[in-house]
């Protein structure tokens, strides 16, 4: 709805000022209720991409989390070798749930463990009956997003069984080749991406034989969700155990990477960012993503090896070519921080260690809490301000930080 037809709709003339109605509102605390409902299916035992960005849609009230879906990654892929991916997802995201100390847990369910196999009579599983029930409501009238950050198994499931859905939600993917026609003069990569190669014949589904709008955020835009360490490391400082939590997540990455011989430096793309900014961080009047550069185009046709094939008569779709990350990530870092106010310090940190794992620990311990005079004065780990003298013998994490005598004497900071 236009904006002009919102005010007027409250009786303000054009020279009216709006002061009146908003210092009150704001006095009294404005309330932000849903206006979409999000479905989540994403690989969260694998890249930590994931994770952050189901933080922030958990953290963001103006989306209703209805379903969020752990779903698998290749076959014994580095990030999770085992033959429970989904499983492991479904309990990251548990994990995260807790942390948040949410007033509602969405229901969390283990996607398929493997990709779609060749006779689509064995596709059928409890994530796609779930999505099916969630697409079929009539008791909400709230518009349905199908949030992935993965690949396509469940949706491509769900549709098959049910073709009913596909005009009843919309998907975000994040995934895809780069679209050659929308990037001229650059090189052309011809390599399959990450995303699509998890299920091609799930991708190949939702391409070529339903009716599934797709806003797609390909390769080469999601590899400029680029943020530096540093920043991570300044952003997550007010987010207690949940920052610590997330942060410790990508430097078990660059710990892996080491070990085999990577350096990745001091940056780290996360790709599954977009899935929020398009969806709960979309304009106020006339709703849509309306800081974001996208073009629309017929859906094409993939082929066997996940490249497009030219389809005049394809359904329109969005591509993206360029997504709003300062909203992106001023949004993320604000809304973290501000649920790690919710939570009292004592129950932060008895979640944190519930959860936490040596391994979490002694990675945090390689990577950070060495560097003399450039961490922020509190316990990354815990949430906590401030570790005294004799840490190293008394605190689990091996670190203490001066505090100016003028405000807090030097103290142990024990679990």
């Amino acid at each position: 709805m236009a904006r002009r037809h919102v005010l007027a709709g409250l009786g303000l003339g054009a020279g009216a000022s709006l002061c009146a109605m908003v210092a009150p509102a704001r006095a009294a605390g404005a309330t932000i209720v849903p206006r979409q409902r999000i479905i989540i299916d994403n690989d969260l035992s694998g890249d930590p991409d994931g994770l952050f960005q189901l933080a922030h849609h958990l953290a963001s009230p103006s989306v209703e989390v209805a379903l969020i879906i752990g779903s698998h990654l290749h076959e014994k892929d580095p990030f999770d070798a085992s033959a429970q991916q989904a499983r492991h997802a479904a309990a990251r995201a548990q994990e995260l749930a807790e942390l948040m100390r949410l007033d509602r847990v969405p229901p969390i369910i283990a996607g398929r463990e493997t990709a779609l196999g060749g006779d689509p009579a064995s596709w059928d599983s409890p994530a796609s009956a779930r999505i099916i029930a969630e697409a079929l409501r009539t008791d909400s009238r709230l518009p349905l997003f199908y949030a992935a950050g993965a690949s396509l198994t469940e949706l491509a499931a769900a549709h098959r069984r049910d073709p009913r859905i596909g005009r009843r939600l919309r998907l975000v993917w994040i995934g895809g080749m780069e679209h050659a026609d929308l990037t001229p003069g650059l090189p052309v990569r011809t390599d399959a991406e990450y995303n699509l190669t998890i299920d091609p014949a799930a991708a190949r589904y939702i391409f070529n034989e339903s009716d599934i709008e797709i806003w797609q955020v390909p390769r080469d835009t999601y590899r400029r969700m680029l943020i530096s360490h540093a920043e991570l490391e300044q952003g997550l400082a007010g987010a207690g155990a949940l920052g610590a939590f997330l942060l410790a997540q990508v430097d078990r990455i660059g710990t892996m990477a080491g070990q085999a011989g990577l350096n990745i430096g001091e940056t780290y793309i996360l790709g599954d960012s977009p899935l929020v900014t398009l969806t709960a961080l979309q304009s106020s009047f006339e709703a849509d993503s309306s800081s974001n550069d996208y073009v629309v185009k017929p859906t094409p046709l993939l082929d066997d090896r996940g490249a497009y094939v030219a389809n005049a008569k394809g359904r329109p779709m969005r591509v993206y070519r360029a997504i709003d990350t300062r909203l992106t990530f001023g949004d993320m870092f604000t809304k973290l921080a501000r649920s790690a106010r919710t939570i009292s310090p004592a129950p932060q940190a008895a979640a944190h260690e519930r959860k936490r794992t040596d391994e979490t620990s002694s990675t945090l311990a390689a990577r950070s809490f060495g560097r003399r005079g450039a961490d922020p004065a509190f316990c990354r780990p815990c949430g906590n301000a401030g570790a005294g003298r004799g840490a190293q013998q008394g605190h689990p994490h091996y670190r203490w930080v001066e505090i100016p005598r003028s405000r807090r004497r030097w103290q142990a900071h024990p679990l």
